[in-house]
């Protein structure tokens, strides 16, 4: 049998994480101890079935960040989170999260060799998420409220003790978010026309506006995409210009009534000529279904907000006939929140162990 070990050695280090990736770009010196799990370099998957079946010309991408380490986008904003914290000497991390930074916070703390806190809502956290942040470690503390319930302890506790917040109010978050920006722009070769994203607590479609920008600064594009969010009805506070005080959707990644970076995703959209609106859980769970049945991409719930949201803006007339790009964004995988497809879909036959009965439920 061949030596396969150098071949694999070498695999293993063709993408090192973005922070090595795109470290001209990034707040990132010699001496920043990079805490990584290889996130980054995420598909861009061409649609081949909803895209073409929409009124206009559209060549539509899925950005599939639910194959990060951790399952979701999250770990492109940990990374750069805890290894600056690492860098100053920081030996606690903490968040509020409903899962997905639960889980990135865990596993990259756990990386470094720090502790982690989380604090999630009670009752309102997918399972999946959960149990990422259990099996890493993270001291888990449900509270009797919300999301911004959550939020607003950590910060009162960060503010008061030698503890790092890692929620998207870091800005090192950002910085490691907006490199799917670049990815993208890497990918097609060229920004897309228009980029519609879930949005919950507002920072990632602010991380990929910061990026596109600072793509055009140092000359690697040459124009902007239109940014277009995308809340889920019973949390949507920028889409009422107001905050939701019991958010309520299926998506629970995006189940958050006062979102962190409200006016920086505003001006995201607003700069760019873009919009926010808002999709129902009955449109969100068609559109989670539709990815898994006819493009083979099994994202979570939230993620497929950006996809309904597309559905919506195609039924309302908002493509013309001239050809445009359109990315979507996909924050999470599918396996996060596995309750929702079980639920929502038919359950398995049962027969008994002969192939005649398999022959006579299938009809041959």
């Amino acid at each position: 049998m061949p030596d396969t070990s150098a071949l694999q050695s070498a695999s293993c280090e063709d993408w090192p994480g973005i922070i090595r990736a795109y470290a001209d770009l990034l707040p990132v010196t010699d001496q920043t101890p990079i805490v990584t799990l290889r996130e980054g370099d995420t598909p861009l998957i061409g649609s081949e079935h909803i895209g073409p079946s929409l009124p206009g010309n559209i060549r539509l991408f899925f950005k599939f960040e639910g194959v990060n380490p951790t399952g979701s986008f999250k770990d492109r904003g940990m990374t750069m989170a805890v290894s600056k914290a690492k860098e100053r000497g920081v030996g606690i991390t903490m968040c509020a999260s409903t899962g997905n930074t639960s889980a990135a916070a865990a596993a990259y703390s756990a990386r470094a060799g720090m502790e982690c806190i989380v604090l999630i809502p009670q009752g309102k956290i997918a399972f999946g998420k959960l149990s990422q942040a259990l099996i890493h470690g993270a001291r888990t503390v449900q509270v009797d409220g919300n999301f911004d319930d959550c939020l607003r302890i950590v910060r009162e506790i960060t503010d008061s003790y030698p503890i790092e917040l890692v929620n998207s109010l870091n800005p090192m978050r950002m910085e490691g978010q907006k490199t799917a920006a670049f990815e993208v722009c890497d990918q097609l070769g060229h920004p897309p026309d228009i980029h519609i994203l879930p949005v919950g607590n507002a920072g990632n479609i602010t991380a990929y506006w910061w990026g596109y920008l600072q793509y055009r600064e140092v000359g690697r594009i040459d124009r902007l995409p239109k940014m277009i969010g995308f809340q889920a009805a019973g949390a949507a506070p920028l889409v009422h210009g107001e905050p939701v005080r019991q958010p309520e959707t299926i998506a629970t990644a995006i189940r958050i009534g006062d979102p962190a970076r409200w006016d920086d995703a505003m001006s995201a959209m607003t700069d760019s000529g873009g919009l926010v609106d808002m999709v129902t859980d009955e449109q969100i769970l068609e559109a989670y279904q539709l990815l898994a049945a006819r493009e083979g991409v099994f994202a979570e719930p939230a993620s497929a907000t950006s996809v309904a949201g597309l559905l919506k803006l195609a039924a309302n007339g908002y493509f013309d006939d001239r050809p445009v790009t359109v990315v979507c964004t996909l924050t999470g995988h599918g396996l996060k929140d596995p309750d929702t497809a079980v639920n929502m879909l038919q359950k398995p036959d049962i027969i008994p162990a002969r192939t005649e009965a398999l022959v006579e439920l299938l009809g041959l």
